[in-house]
């Protein structure tokens, strides 16, 4: 008996390891105040190492591109859009065209312009991560960041 529930616990534990969550990304805000009226958002993506995310310019019939979506509010406006920076660009045979992309680490910057002293920035970021061998679904990181 001792045996049977050694290897059922065992048996089980390897079905545990196998279905944990990958998430090769971790993501971190932050802002800093330009002068009275402006301030910076920082967008921040750590990548493990052998993934990769896609730039906010990826060609139709490519990989799901990264991208954010503000709250709107009356605290704030956006100016111009989200900036980032050069990416790195490969062909890709899984989408048989070439993709911009970055690894390791990377930083989107949003300008506000505020129209108040002090608000929060509410949005979703939605990105694709892939290495050589897989890609993860796509997926939507809610974020707050305090102005």
């Amino acid at each position: 008996m001792k045996k049977f529930i050694l290897a059922t616990l065992l048996l089980l534990s390897g079905l545990w390891v196998k279905g944990q969550i990958i998430t090769p990304v971790k993501w971190a805000y932050a802002a800093k105040k330009i002068n009275n009226g402006e301030a910076m958002v920082f967008l921040k993506a750590t990548i493990d190492k052998g993934w990769h995310i896609y730039s906010q310019n990826v060609g139709e019939g490519g990989p799901v591109k990264t991208s954010f979506s503000f709250a709107k509010s009356d605290d704030y406006q956006l100016i111009n859009k989200t900036v980032e920076p050069t990416p790195k660009i490969k062909f890709e045979k899984a989408f048989d065209m070439k993709v911009t992309y970055f690894e390791n680490t990377v930083i989107f910057q949003q300008k506000i312009k505020l129209n108040k002293s002090k608000t929060t920035l509410k949005g979703t970021l939605t990105y694709m991560v892939c290495s050589n061998k897989e890609c993860l679904p796509p997926e939507d990181v809610e974020f707050s960041v305090a102005l």
